[in-house]
């Protein structure tokens, strides 16, 4: 058992729940995202027993995160807002130089890949002008409304295995944040089922998809992952805070951002991409 990935799994718990922040983009920080993929499509296969070691202890610290930090992240989102996209957006930025790195961008990039960066960049960039649906919080589940949560699970799954994409925006975009946070704050376990199971099938349909687009266009895929987390900065940008003390907790929780994503990059990245 690869214990250390229970703390793995708390970061990614953690930015799951946060609009705007995107589980891959931190798996990309801890070193470990294609391994990430590798494990969860060869866990429905056959060869399942060789990747619980890596995927258990990180799934009981993405859980457990779930569970305890559902109304932390609550509080924090509605008192502290700014402080902490700020934190998560130094996270973001502090990861393109070490992606950057790794796929060795000077060589191997081509004026093609750039203008992808851009394009795919601007396209992610224009979901901050999309107003979110607001369908309130749903606290029973019905026939009527089983099938649309577990397809937003699914969704938002998918979203969350993709660097720059946040699963919790996804959620947002389609009226069901709430209710997701809501159920995981008050146990609502049939809620919680029910998107679960859509996580679920997200999770199969997309490390699968993803690791083939990395086995076959590993340049091209990689160069949609950089324009995604690179757009995915004007999505959670809060705008600065107008209050001079906000404003320098804001660039402090930025700068806290930086420096863990450069420590991690550091000491805890060993897979090669």
């Amino acid at each position: 058992m690869q214990w250390r990935n229970i703390y793995r799994g708390f970061f990614i718990g953690i930015s799951d729940l946060i609009p705007g922040v995107s589980g891959g983009t931190i798996a990309f920080i801890l070193g470990i995202y294609e391994q990430l993929l590798t494990a969860i499509s060869g866990f429905f296969s056959r060869d399942w027993k060789k990747h619980i070691g890596f995927l258990l202890p990180l799934a009981i610290g993405m859980g457990g995160t779930l569970l305890i930090f559902s109304r932390l992240i609550e509080y924090l989102l509605k008192n502290y807002h700014a402080q902490t996209q700020f934190f998560f957006l130094g996270l973001i930025i502090g990861v393109v130089p070490f992606i950057s790195k790794q796929v060795n961008v000077k060589k191997n990039f081509k004026i093609g890949h750039f203008l992808l960066v851009l394009i795919v960049g601007a396209a992610l960039a224009s979901l901050a002008f999309v107003s979110p649906q607001n369908y309130g919080t749903i606290t029973k589940l019905t026939s009527s409304n089983a099938l649309g949560l577990f397809l937003a699970g699914w969704a938002g799954s998918m979203a969350m295995l993709l660097p720059g994409i946040s699963g919790s925006f996804v959620l947002l975009l389609l009226g069901v944040y709430s209710t997701a946070i809501s159920a995981l704050s008050n146990l609502n376990l049939p809620i919680i089922a029910v998107i679960g199971s859509g996580v679920v099938v997200g999770f199969i349909v997309s490390s699968k998809v993803i690791r083939y687009l990395l086995d076959r266009f590993k340049y091209v895929t990689f160069a949609v992952v950089i324009g995604l987390i690179i757009g995915s900065v004007f999505v959670i940008y809060p705008g600065l805070p107008e209050d001079g003390t906000f404003l320098m907790m804001s660039l402090l929780t930025f700068f806290i951002g930086l420096l863990v994503a450069s420590l991690f990059s550091s000491f805890d990245n060993k897979s090669s991409l």
